[in-house]
């Protein structure tokens, strides 16, 4: 599938949103704080990104029909929360990266403790932002479980759990149960909570449109993770925007060390084509979503 000029458009007209809403959520450096603030803007702001978690977000809550501007808060604290996420795992005691986006990572740009302290503050900024944005058209109650939701995604039994199961893989060998099972909560948490947010700001949400949309973010996300594995093999360093290779240097259980390049390509198609199946209930308000699926086994980055 080729991408369209209409999802281009899309994919940069919510890519710039966002940014402009990070901008306005983000502290401006001032005072004794200016060195840690600066750092958490180079973070989230600088280099770009792709912006893939914050687009989830609008996507689903346009198939919902929810205006964008009741988005915005949502797709910011989706975003900054996986900054903070990367800052801490680009740290010595964690994968000791030098390199993020085409830059230097926090803690080389600016030192180990402030990037640890930059993480900490994001993190803190994302539930912040949730709790008193006044253009999210919620009942409180709903404010709660979103809260709830994202907390879940970025915690034990999500995203950060599955960071430790990474680290306590290295050098072994794991089942493609066990591999999957770390990817659902290391990069597939946060993606799923993104489609889930995204269409819980609408009230009208039924129990069978989050049951699909569930479906829909779990094979996405692993299929983001089966292609980030595949390009860390294929491209290079400057594509990449961080060191290409650096899995196998590291010796981390990955899907082509498993399912070998063509077993991996095969089973990131099938995620897509189950989770293009999960979306059979939208008309082509859920389109940007169908999309999405492809530019994700498909990026070059």
């Amino acid at each position: 599938m080729t991408e369209s000029t209409d999802f281009k458009t899309t994919l940069k007209a919510y890519q710039t949103r966002v940014d402009k809403a990070l901008d306005h959520w983000l502290p401006k450096p001032d005072g004794p704080e200016a060195h840690l603030q600066e750092a958490m803007r180079y973070s989230v702001i600088g280099g770009g990104g792709k912006r893939v978690r914050p687009i989830l977000v609008y996507a689903a809550g346009k198939a919902q029909g929810i205006p964008l501007d009741q988005l915005d808060s949502l797709a910011c604290a989706v975003e900054i929360i996986h900054a903070y996420s990367l800052i801490h795992d680009d740290l010595p005691a964690m994968d000791d990266d030098d390199l993020r986006r085409g830059r230097p990572t926090c803690h080389k740009a600016y030192d180990e403790a402030t990037a640890i302290l930059a993480g900490d503050a994001l993190q803190a900024l994302a539930f912040d932002i949730l709790a008193r944005d006044a253009q999210m058209c919620c009942s409180d109650k709903t404010r709660i479980e979103m809260i709830h939701l994202l907390a879940t995604a970025s915690g034990s039994i999500g995203m950060a759990g599955g960071q430790a199961i990474d680290l306590a893989a290295v050098g072994k060998e794991l089942s493609l149960e066990e591999l999957e099972n770390m990817h659902r909560l290391k990069t597939g948490a946060l993606i799923r909570a993104s489609v889930l947010l995204g269409a819980m700001c609408s009230e009208k949400t039924t129990a069978e449109t989050l049951r699909k949309l569930d479906t829909y973010a779990h094979c996405v996300g692993l299929a983001f993770q089966i292609h980030d594995d595949i390009l860390d093999v294929v491209a290079d360093t400057e594509t990449l925007g961080k060191p290409q290779g650096s899995d196998k240097a590291q010796n981390k259980p990955t899907y082509p060390s498993l399912l070998g390049l063509d077993g991996a390509r095969q089973r990131a198609l099938e995620l897509h084509q189950q989770a293009i199946q999960a979306l059979d209930i939208f008309t082509d308000s859920a389109d940007t979503l169908r999309q999405l699926s492809a530019y994700i086994v498909e990026r070059e980055h």
